[in-house]
């Protein structure tokens, strides 16, 4: 592998990563408001793996919330995102 786009593709990650956590933060407050929580398990090839934590964990809305909400707002506002994907 060439260590010059491991290194880039590291990177990369990185950055797609802290965006990713920015956007949650910014959404968090909802989330809570409604007992709810959303944890960040992975970032990998554009595809966003999070893990809906309390009331959201177990509500019926719940793929709502994920789909037109969240993913809405992640692939708005963080280049490079493509889907969303729920993880247990």
């Amino acid at each position: 592998m060439d260590v010059k786009k491991g290194v880039f593709a590291m990177t990369e990650a990185v950055d797609i990563t802290g965006q990713v956590q920015e956007v949650l933060e910014k959404l968090r407050p909802f989330l809570l408001r409604d007992g709810g929580d959303v944890e960040l398990a992975e970032v990998e090839d554009g595809i966003v793996k999070l893990r809906l934590m309390g009331a959201c964990g177990t509500c019926p809305s719940s793929t709502i919330t994920l789909k037109a909400g969240i993913e809405r707002a992640l692939t708005e506002e963080v280049p490079g995102v493509t889907e969303i994907e729920q993880v247990f």
